[in-house]
């Protein structure tokens, strides 16, 4: 089984994760992957939507593979004349994941500011009962704390923060005994891999059959990543997270192949191949369904009408949308059959 290069791996991800990318927020991680990409000599493309497609190996049948740039967030929807701001949901963010979380907000001058996503109420000693009670709510009772003298709304709106500014959580990332615990493993983690597998391309250690292109995508978190993609794509392979749950077989420490999501099965035919692939290189792997709300970027290639075959793999991950966690293992996993799946 081929292995990734762990240490420039880990690097490279943190590197990822400091660089916020809420859904439509993209063009500053963009511009990274792009001059990443070409430092390794490969050529890329960019969307007007935004995201990257890069080419590599040569032959019929391309397959595309992709992961995606973008994160869940929020944005700025009022502020409050307690100089207080309520914010809403970009993507499949809850309010309880974002209680007492850093925060920082992107204005449209290129100011950041801090701040900290808190309970309207949120003192243990003055307001226990309340805090037993309710469940955070963006739109009831949880709003961000703009780290500045801020008495009203008009001293927010003189900070150049206005409505439409994107916030964005730190992603508290740690590596600790080969656990990868973070904000926004989904997707970066697998960003990082693909980046990885480029590394090992150019450097003769993976040997594709056949064209690949790959696709940094940008809106998977609102559903439509995958609408465009190259018109000569026969397969295309999504690279996404794999979330533990009640009646789940995904495991932190392996692979898992996706039989179905919660809008389509995968193609029969790649999902037996990659099944066969992990065998071959040793890979560990499980198969599983994700209901009853995951999907993706591969799904919307099909909705748009592409004639292609679809199929995902990825590393088993807690607590997704949430403070994620993986360990090294299975993204050792996932590299393996990747690498090993566009050499066969």
């Amino acid at each position: 089984m081929h292995k990734i290069n762990e240490k420039r791996y880990l690097l490279e991800l943190e590197k990822e994760l400091s660089i916020d990318s809420v859904t439509g927020q993209y063009r500053e991680l963009q511009e990274y992957l792009v001059k990443q990409i070409k430092k390794l000599g490969f050529k890329t493309t960019t969307l007007n939507k935004g995201g990257i497609i890069a080419e590599a190996g040569e032959g019929g049948d391309p397959l595309l593979i992709t992961a995606h740039g973008d994160t869940i967030g929020m944005m700025v929807r009022h502020i409050n004349e307690d100089g207080t701001i309520k914010v809403c949901n970009v993507g499949g963010l809850y309010a309880y994941h974002t209680e007492r979380e850093n925060v920082r907000i992107h204005t449209r001058s290129g100011k950041v500011y801090t701040g900290t996503v808190q309970r309207k109420n949120a003192s243990v000693h003055v307001t226990e009962d309340e805090l037993k009670k309710e469940v955070a709510d963006f739109d009831k009772n949880s709003f961000v704390v703009v780290d500045a003298e801020i008495k009203s709304a008009d001293d927010v709106r003189a900070l150049g923060i206005e409505v439409g500014d994107f916030v964005a959580m730190e992603p508290r990332f740690t590596y600790s005994n080969g656990y990868i615990k973070s904000h926004f493993i989904d997707d970066k983690a697998l960003v990082a891999l693909l980046l990885e597998l480029l590394h090992d391309i150019k450097d003769g250690k993976v040997k594709p059959k056949r064209k690949l292109y790959f696709y940094i995508s940008f809106y998977e978190e609102i559903g439509h990543g995958g609408s465009f993609i190259p018109a000569d794509v026969r397969d295309f392979l999504a690279v996404d997270i794999a979330c533990i749950g009640p009646e789940q077989t995904s495991d932190e420490r392996k692979v898992s192949v996706f039989c179905k999501d919660s809008r389509f099965p995968y193609n029969t035919d790649l999902t037996r191949k990659l099944e066969e692939c992990a065998k071959q290189v040793k890979a560990d792997y499980v198969p599983d369904i994700f209901t009853p709300h995951y999907g993706t970027d591969a799904d919307p290639a099909l909705v748009a009408g592409f004639d292609i075959r679809h199929a995902a793999i990825g590393p088993g991950v807690r607590a997704s949308h949430g403070y994620e966690r993986t360990h090294i293992d299975a993204i050792k996993n996932t590299y393996g059959l990747l690498a090993g799946y566009v050499e066969a």
